[in-house]
């Protein structure tokens, strides 16, 4: 899910470096006080480990096309984030951050397109990382510090998710309950509800309608309660749209008329 070829840039990623003591024994990692890139950004992939807490705060649905992956809606428009301020500032402490952005500089990637090793590296654009004279060494003599350890190995818990991931995806296009998403909103005081299309989602009726030996399946291999999830997290869709409205970011909505005085 999340390991990329150099060419072909994750989500919020504008570019990567392999880290490398030889070029990088100076470098440190420091915390970075917001993420700018994400505050334009209203979709942020997630993994089915994170379902439980993603629910919760944001609805979870299916990225278009032929191999879709589960996001985390933060927005309903293109270029809006409604947890995240202009800087990147996350506009509230108590929500759960995606482990997508908990990552960030930082992911396994395949440098060469015809290997499958994975490799340690960084985006060289984040300013978290670089010569400073605050943050954690990245290196400690000829060895990886603990920091870059806890980096490495919390890179590889989220490529092991990632897999379970697409285990997951499968199980959905394999039982054919995939559809095309659509949410109608109408708020109070608008002739017209606001149509939101360009998603994937699980159809209710479908699966509802599966034979018991289907849903015995999906029980065993675990993929139930994670639709559960899915489906539970889709009522959050109108707190993100009240956000967007309060935050002066939504639809506006067409003024009525006065009524004549009799």
């Amino acid at each position: 899910m999340a390991s990329q070829a150099p060419n072909m840039l994750p989500l919020l990623y504008n570019g990567l470096e392999a880290l490398n003591r030889n070029l990088h024994a100076n470098y440190k990692v420091r915390r970075l006080n917001g993420l700018d890139r994400v505050a334009s950004t209203h979709a942020i992939p997630v993994t089915v480990d994170e379902f439980a807490m993603i629910q919760r705060h944001f609805p979870i649905v299916f990225s278009a096309g032929e191999s879709p992956v589960p996001i985390a809606l933060m927005g309903l428009h293109e270029g809006t984030n409604t947890f995240f301020d202009e800087k990147g500032v996350a506009r509230e402490g108590n929500v759960y951050l995606p482990a997508y952005l908990r990552r960030f500089p930082f992911v396994l990637a395949r440098l060469r397109e015809d290997s499958d090793e994975l490799s340690l590296c960084f985006d060289p654009t984040s300013g978290a990382v670089g010569e400073f004279s605050e943050g954690e060494p990245l290196f400690e003599g000829e060895n990886p510090s603990e920091a870059t350890n806890a980096i490495l190995q919390f890179c590889e818990q989220f490529e092991q998710a990632g897999q379970r991931t697409q285990f997951f995806m499968n199980e959905l296009k394999e039982a054919g309950l995939l559809m095309e998403g659509e949410v109608a909103i109408q708020p109070e005081g608008s002739e017209q509800p606001f149509i939101y299309r360009g998603f994937q989602m699980v159809d209710e009726e479908k699966f509802r309608n599966l034979r018991g030996d289907e849903l015995r399946k999906l029980n065993q291999n675990g993929a139930l309660p994670l639709i559960m999830a899915h489906l539970f997290s889709l009522s959050v869709i109108r707190e993100i749209f009240a956000r967007q409205v309060q935050q002066g970011t939504g639809p506006i909505a067409a003024p009525q008329p006065v009524p004549a005085e009799a």
